[in-house]
């Protein structure tokens, strides 16, 4: 290592910034945030470094830099745009044994700030040793990206438990029980903002603990089930909140509208169950229940990956109420909905100012019970989208047009939609079964009516004099 890497205490202590411009505020920046005493000397402030100095929060002094002036600092930092300025304040440093940072200077620094990512008390430390800032900063950006933003209050939630913790368990105990706190049910409340239920489960676990200590448990403590919208199938779609779980989870259930790309991002070693269900299959989802709540019971973290969102046809709701009945703690985390990715990618809003004000999902199988009046759905003002369409589009089509829709009522129907393999094609109540059938366009696909169905993009092309896309073209 060209660095040892390290965390200073600097409550109340002095550190000196040579330099008052805005590099030489960023520093002091940080500095302030963590506490230090600061000192700026320089022969003009920024107008935010003078603004602390008239509120007592930094001491300026005027005028040239002397070594005499970092006499009792514990750190020094050179930011000026001087280069004999900075070597000065660098030796002076040296000579005084004091740790010194000379900005973009590598050579005249002896200790430098990484790029840091703050989710207080918890601190990320990312450097390239000076090698290369751009590139710490764009690791920094990763790994921020994955951290919870609730991750800090897990830092501290655990730390106001150590002692009790200490008091209660032997050295050789804490190290799994809190392992076991982190990564199971109890960390996950509190990265879910219900710390009233994470403390509940804090006690029980660590009054299981220590009646277990120092013998095998009777049983696997109680897992927990992530109910997980998988997204439309970009697996860059996925929200950060599935990210983390599908990294922390120990089982997979997924269906067939899961990307392989998404089942990509998991934890490599999770196990991973195929669940998907096929139309008219019976019985599959009693399966998929009596897996959740026996995979669960085995201490288990579960991941039910289901496509788009588990609440928009997705069986969550069912899920969940079956969850909780067996008292299996859960948590929900949406995906953004087929319907949402779809329009998106084929630039069809499903809502617009002048051609539709409102939009409805309905699901595509039609078996009994399904609505027996579609006018509602015939009026193309209003946006409907079918789920699961392609089986049967000219079902569909016919109860539309039996609803009163006319036969140009547009459509347009999304295949494998956010995928590379994505296929949009665009008509009307007249053609568009047929389109789809010498198309060969199968599921996953979603059909779109309405007058928006229309615009994306011809309208848009025809307020500048473009000719539109003929009807029935793929996208």
């Amino acid at each position: 290592m060209d660095y040892l890497p390290v965390f200073l205490e600097l409550r109340a202590r002095p550190a000196v910034v040579v330099g008052g411009g805005a590099v030489g505020l960023r520093k002091v920046s940080w500095l302030l945030r963590a506490q230090a005493s600061v000192t700026v000397i320089a022969g003009e402030l920024h107008a935010e470094l003078a603004a602390l100095a008239a509120g007592g929060q930094i001491t300026h002094r005027a005028g040239q830099f002397s070594a005499q002036q970092l006499c009792g600092a514990v750190l020094v930092v050179a930011a000026t745009d001087d280069r004999e300025v900075n070597r000065a304040v660098s030796l002076a440093a040296r000579a005084q044994n004091i740790p010194v940072n000379v900005v973009d200077d590598g050579e005249l620094s002896t200790f430098i700030f990484p790029a840091l990512i703050e989710r207080a008390p918890l601190l990320v430390a990312v450097s390239s040793c000076g090698h290369s800032p751009v590139l710490a900063r764009w690791v920094r950006e990763q790994i921020e990206a994955l951290l919870p933003a609730r991750i800090g209050a897990l830092a501290r939630f655990l730390g106001a438990r150590r002692q009790s913790v200490k008091r209660t368990l032997a050295a050789l105990a804490r190290r799994a029980f809190w392992e076991g706190i982190v990564t199971g049910a109890v960390g996950s409340r509190v990265l879910a903002g219900d710390e009233a239920a994470a403390e509940d489960g804090f006690v029980r676990e660590l009054r299981s603990a220590q009646l277990t200590a120092g013998a095998h448990p009777a049983g696997a403590p109680l897992g927990e089930v992530y109910l997980i919208g998988a997204g439309p199938g970009d697996p860059d779609l996925l929200t950060l909140r599935a990210l983390q779980l599908l990294q922390r989870c120990d089982v997979i259930l997924y269906d067939r509208l899961v990307s392989p790309a998404v089942l990509e991002r998991a934890r490599r070693d999770a196990e991973r169950i195929f669940v998907g269900k096929e139309s008219g299959e019976r019985g599959q989802q009693e399966r998929i229940n009596a897996l959740l709540v026996s995979l669960a019971r085995a201490g288990k973290r579960v991941a039910r990956l289901k496509g788009g969102d588990p609440f928009v046809f997705g069986r969550g709701g069912e899920e969940l109420a079956l969850l909780a009945a067996h008292e299996i703690p859960c948590i929900v985390v949406p995906g953004i909905t087929a319907a949402l990715g779809a329009a998106a990618c084929a630039e069809i809003p499903l809502t617009h100012r002048h051609l539709a004000q409102s939009v409805t999902f309905v699901n595509g199988h039609q078996r009994e019970g399904a609505p027996a009046d579609w006018r509602f759905f015939a009026n193309p003002s209003h946006t409907i989208v079918f789920y699961m369409a392609s089986a049967q589009l000219p079902e569909i089509v016919a109860r539309l047009r039996a609803a009163g829709a006319a036969a140009g009522h547009p459509a347009a129907l999304i295949e494998q939609a956010t995928l590379p393999q994505q296929r949009v094609l665009r008509g009307s109540l007249a053609d568009i079964a047929a389109l789809a059938a010498a198309a060969g366009i199968g599921p996953p696909a979603l059909l779109i009516v309405g007058e928006v169905a229309a615009f994306a993009p011809a309208e848009a092309l025809a307020q500048v004099g473009v000719p539109a896309r003929s009807a029935g073209a793929l996208a």
